[in-house]
């Protein structure tokens, strides 16, 4: 297989939507970083706050799409600070939900 890059990671992140709002995790701006060493990779998440009922299941399918990179490591930290705030959507995400 071919080296793992951020831009693949991302792509599957991608993937994973907030059941809530519909729309991916990546363009709401929960993830924060993804640093990529030979075959391990740390991804820095966080949610829309610490209190939201759906992290379970949102990490099951973080989980369940990082599974298919077989050969890597990947560790998932979740993270609060800085805090997620509508500023870190992307622009498309902000005019969809209303935002702009």
């Amino acid at each position: 297989m071919d080296m793992v890059t951020k831009k693949d990671i991302l792509a599957k992140l991608s993937e994973v939507m907030d059941p809530e709002l519909g729309v991916s995790i990546v363009d709401l701006g929960l993830v924060y970083e993804v640093k990529i060493k030979k075959q391990n990779a740390q991804i820095k998440i966080t949610f829309t706050t610490p209190a939201c009922p759906l992290i379970n299941d949102m990490l099951n399918q973080i989980k369940t799409k990082l599974e298919e990179f077989e050969d890597m490591d990947i560790e998932i930290n979740i993270v609060f600070d800085p805090p997620w705030n509508p500023d870190m959507m992307n622009e498309k995400t902000k005019i969809k939900l209303g935002i702009i």
